[in-house]
């Protein structure tokens, strides 16, 4: 089979005005980012037009290194829908460079389902990224001379909790010392480096509302502490306007289409490992203004992923889906079936079978929020009819809906009949209304709680002596309303990234705890995970290139 890169060359595009119009957006108002890519300014949202349509989650059971083709089969929903009659919008989030250059090569979908034009996409697309990682570090910037013009006076501080972004993946900045070389040079202090996908200028992009919002949310962010223990924020430093200056083109949604011409809405990219995992609250409900059925991804597994999506997202945005789909894989089940993972790509009855614990426990999470649930096993060249039909009666046992997808060979056609079922069950059986698992007004414990023990499945939940530092901030400052977003491994239910299936009898323990209060969401970073990741053995970066002005090794 042909390569995305070549499959994506090959497909017609048709310039982003004509999809725009085709949506029903007024031609005069599409800011265009060349031929094909387009901003879309906010006011065009309409709130009751997004009531009357139909919101529908793809996430997914805990993936393989290699992933489990979330974003394709979400593409591929879309288009099958379109191909049934049906108006259908993606909204999807932005790749990264970190994992486009260090693991996966790209991320806009793949084979004949994927969003375009996917080098853009994949590279610098509008300059989001590149926005957020400015306006972060310009935080910083201004944070440091803060700290230097202060120092040695009773208007300095006594703690710093602001570092800088980077959209690559480097390990040698995970923890650093700046100003060094003389007082000149600034004040001395250990620091260091998280991935632009876990600012918190990423979170606050994708929860804004609207620009006053935006500017709100990046006012409040805590910086650190004065040495009589207040908070101390970037209002405190007077430059949240010039910051908001700095992110207003990026907040507003990225229109693009897909190899079949079906509009796309890419907005947003922060990972599910280490923030909420969801694109931008501003495109979905642009999509659901223009599309009768609107598709989204969670990040990950829907234990990281789909938790947050309907814990924060869907909590402070008002939405709703109509239904949620998990994708499956013979590969993934293999692997949480006990089969090691270098033979997952050859038949193994057994092991497929044993590995139906993981895909059942994402299914019991997901009605667990009052969700109607399918499944749609995304088919691989190496997988068997044998398998395909084991999967599908293990759904029918259950009392799920089931169906085979072949939207990586055959796009739209090869989504229809997942389509179909999507419609059907949507007509016949929606989602009941969304059950959170905690109120607002619990204390973070017991959310910290909940969460690890309904969704993972934890028997209990220890502290380090700085979480519990945290939490004691948390209260004071009087924010313990905001949601948790867990930061954890993605490879398993629990934080041992090798623990696969489903994890019994195991205990989490709470790290650190990251006050987003512009975001307004406390992180708990449990485990050994990174907010900065690091590069692979051998990195995609050695495979990509350009060739008599050719782009090659985007995937």
């Amino acid at each position: 089979m042909k390569s995305d890169i070549e499959i994506a060359r090959e497909a017609s595009l048709r310039k982003i005005k004509e999809i725009a119009t085709g949506l029903g957006i007024p031609r005069e108002e599409v800011q265009n980012y060349g031929k094909y890519i387009a901003k879309i300014p906010l006011h065009l949202i309409d709130e009751e037009k997004i009531k009357q349509h139909n919101l529908i989650l793809v996430t997914a059971i805990t993936p393989t290194k290699a992933g489990i083709g979330k974003t394709t089969v979400s593409i591929g929903l879309a288009l099958g829908l379109n191909k049934i009659g049906k108006k259908a919008v993606v909204a999807l989030r932005e790749p990264s460079l970190g994992p486009c250059f260090g693991m996966k090569g790209g991320a806009a979908g793949g084979g004949y389902s994927q969003v375009l034009p996917m080098e853009n996409i994949n590279l610098h697309f509008t300059g989001d990224f590149h926005a957020v990682t400015s306006a972060h570090n310009m935080i910083t910037a201004l944070l440091d001379n803060y700290i230097y013009q202060t120092r040695n006076t009773c208007e300095g501080l006594k703690e710093i909790k602001w570092k800088r972004v980077l959209d690559v993946n480097d390990r040698g900045l995970r923890n650093i010392v700046s100003g060094l070389g003389g007082s000149a040079n600034g004040v001395p202090t250990e620091t260091g480096f998280d991935i632009t996908p876990a600012s918190e200028i990423m979170a606050i992009l994708c929860l804004a509302t609207d620009i006053e919002d935006l500017k709100r949310r990046v006012g409040n962010i805590l910086l650190g502490y004065t040495y009589d223990d207040k908070p101390f924020t970037v209002n405190d430093l007077g430059v949240a306007g010039a910051i908001t200056v700095l992110l207003k083109d990026a907040l507003l949604p990225n229109l693009v289409q897909t190899t079949e011409n079906t509009a796309a809405f890419v907005h947003g990219g922060p990972f599910a490992n280490i923030a909420h995992g969801c694109n931008s609250v501003l495109a979905t409900k642009m999509a659901l203004t223009y599309g009768d059925y609107v598709i989204t991804e969670a990040g990950f597994g829907a234990d990281l992923g789909a938790e947050k999506f309907f814990d924060i997202k869907c909590r402070k945005a008002g939405l709703a889906p109509k239904l949620t789909v998990i994708v499956a894989t013979a590969q993934s089940l293999k692997l949480h079936g006990g089969v090691p993972e270098d033979k997952i790509k050859e038949q193994n009855i057994e092991g497929l079978k044993n590995g139906f614990g993981n895909l059942d426990k994402h299914i019991e999470n997901m009605k667990g929020f009052g969700q109607e649930v399918i499944v749609t096993f995304n088919r691989y060249a190496s997988d068997t009819d044998e398998e395909i039909a084991l999967v599908a009666e293990h759904c029918r046992e259950i009392g799920v809906g089931f169906c085979m997808n072949n939207v990586f060979a055959a796009g739209g056609e090869g989504g229809a009949e997942l389509a179909k079922l999507v419609v059907d069950t949507i007509e016949k059986t929606p989602s009941a209304p969304l059950k959170y698992i905690y109120e607002d007004n619990e204390p973070v414990r017991d959310k910290i709680k909940k969460v690890s023990e309904q969704i993972y499945g934890a028997a209990s939940v220890v502290y380090t002596t700085l979480a519990d530092k945290k939490i004691k901030q948390i209260e004071s400052l009087g924010i313990s309303h905001y949601p948790i977003c867990i930061a954890k491994t993605q490879y398993s239910f629990s934080s041992d990234p090798k623990a696969y299936g489903v994890a019994k009898n195991f205990e989490l323990k709470v790290r650190d705890i990251v006050i987003n209060n512009g975001a307004e969401m406390i992180v708990v970073i449990m485990g050994e995970i990174m907010r900065m990741p690091g590069l692979p053995k051998d990195p995609q970066a050695k495979r990509i290139d350009i060739k008599n002005g050719v782009i090659e090794g985007l995937s």
